[in-house]
């Protein structure tokens, strides 16, 4: 694929991604995946997991952060300017014009609605990132892993144990898990 043929698709779809998803930044990953791996094969599936998991361990945003790896992983840091640009620019314009008519939105009963509405499509895309993240670990066929997933619902629905105390213990362990594996 020509090298300006990938920027505008970097542009174009992040520009779309970012104007039409609600929700945060898993419910980008199925976009992404969707785009540049199914659609258009730039990526692996295990490349956005992997870039996902980076997003989400970097300060900022998840969605911007996926965004700008996934451009730099096209096209170094010419792509990764394109894809924060076109991942900003959505937001920017929205939030420009609801400033400017703040009370008539929120008086606006159909945008209430539509807000409401976008809540249901919102959980169905981020369970399917999970259901997709878990059929990837199982594929791995590593109990280690495998195991991680049932305990830290468990401590944190039940047991009401914070994520952060979930992830650093899932830090550590897996740190310790490649150390004796090494």
């Amino acid at each position: 694929m020509k090298s300006s043929k990938i920027f505008r698709l970097i542009f174009t779809r992040m520009f779309f991604i970012s104007a039409f998803t609600f929700g945060g930044g898993y419910v980008v990953v199925p976009m992404i995946q969707q785009y540049f791996v199914k659609e258009n094969k730039l990526l692996k599936n295990q490349e956005v997991l992997d870039m996902a998991a980076i997003a989400q361990s970097s300060p900022g945003a998840i969605a911007v952060n996926l965004s700008v790896l996934t451009g730099y992983h096209l096209k170094g840091l010419k792509g990764a300017f394109v894809a924060a640009v076109a991942t900003l620019l959505p937001p920017l314009l929205l939030l420009s014009v609801i400033s400017m008519f703040y009370v008539s939105f929120r008086q606006n009963m159909l945008i209430a609605a539509v807000l409401k509405g976008m809540e249901a499509a919102v959980v169905a895309m981020i369970i399917d990132f999970i259901i997709n993240m878990t059929q990837t670990i199982t594929q791995e066929k590593n109990w280690f892993f495998m195991l991680w997933i049932p305990l830290s619902f468990v401590a944190n629905y039940f047991f009401h144990v914070s994520v952060i105390w979930i992830l650093l213990v899932c830090i550590a362990t897996s740190i310790g898990y490649a150390l004796y594996k090494k």
